[in-house]
């Protein structure tokens, strides 16, 4: 059985062997994974970790404040923030393959980490890996950003003190280590970020839109007191007619999808109430402009992935 106190103690440990006197960099997104990385980070090395949160505009809405309000003003991390936005809006203009996507965020993401470890004098680069991540990345499901999407001759070296961990583990060690319940039971989100719920290619539109409707999901979720592995919305291609007033709109279409799963690697789609799902529904075509329709998705992993790219 997984002993979470245990884990903490050798983890703080062997960060400690591996980063000795050096500073080192923490990619925080302000998931389970990176804030465990983390706050275990932070202790072993304390002001000689410097937590970098890249805001490429792909991420939950209002996932900015929340970063800078718990790792900056409660835990009192050395917190950087980079904006990145247009770096990445113009990194993946025209690209519509999802393992390209991938791979062009996570090449990214090193160079900005390597700009600013140049600038800190940091030699090493802490992640929030998993053992899902590596797992699938090897085995051709999908190149996850911190792992197959990492670009060859970095100049960081890796410590990943959770990569033999699935994410019910990691959510142990998140508690062990103190950390608010708004992150420790927060669900999964992608490494890419919504550039993964975009079907095809990203712009501006398309990013507020899944933005929106994705909110919507987690909190019509969070208000029925559900409790899903992980809730999301997805912006598909194409476009569909739909009628909105007595106006024909010619709107895209959004897929809901909830599914249970324990470690990621399996998943079943979870049954959501029909009053529940309306709701979604009625607020994401009533409050998002430019939504027709809403679908919902109830395809397992296998054979589906739970992300959509």
């Amino acid at each position: 059985m997984f002993d979470a106190k245990k884990f903490v103690q050798e983890a703080l440990a062997e960060v400690k062997k591996q980063v000795g006197s050096e500073t080192a960099i923490i990619a925080l997104s302000g998931g389970v994974d990176s804030s465990a990385a983390a706050v275990l980070a932070h202790r072993a090395l304390g002001k000689r970790l410097i937590a970098v949160f890249v805001d490429h505009g792909l991420m939950r809405k209002d996932e900015e404040k929340e970063i800078v309000e718990v790792f900056k003003n409660k835990l009192g991390m050395n917190l950087v923030v980079v904006n990145a936005r247009e770096r990445f809006l113009k990194a993946l203009k025209g690209v519509t393959e999802p393992e390209k996507k991938r791979k062009i965020i996570g090449e990214l993401f090193i160079r900005i980490f390597e700009e600013v470890a140049k600038k800190e004098n940091a030699k090493f680069l802490v992640q929030g890996t998993i053992a899902p991540d590596w797992i699938e990345s090897m085995g051709g499901i999908k190149s996850h950003h911190n792992v197959a999407g990492l670009p060859s001759g970095m100049i960081l070296r890796l410590v990943e003190p959770l990569r033999d961990l699935y994410k019910d583990e990691v959510r142990k060690v998140a508690r062990e280590l103190g950390l608010p319940e708004s992150v420790s039971e927060r669900m999964p989100f992608p490494g890419p970020g919504l550039a993964v719920r975009v079907l095809g290619e990203l712009t501006p539109e398309k990013i507020t839109i899944v933005k929106e409707a994705n909110a919507i999901v987690e909190e019509e979720i969070k208000k029925a007191g559900l409790k899903p592995w992980q809730a999301l919305a997805a912006l598909l291609e194409g476009k569909s007619v739909g009628v909105k007033g007595d106006i024909r709109e010619y709107g895209y279409t959004i897929a809901v999808r909830a599914v249970e799963s324990v470690d990621a690697m399996t998943a079943t789609a979870m049954p959501l109430p029909w009053q529940v799902l309306k709701k979604i529904q009625k607020r994401i075509t009533r409050e998002v402009p430019g939504v027709t329709r809403v679908l919902y998705d109830i395809t397992d992993k296998p054979p589906a992935t739970i992300e959509f790219e």
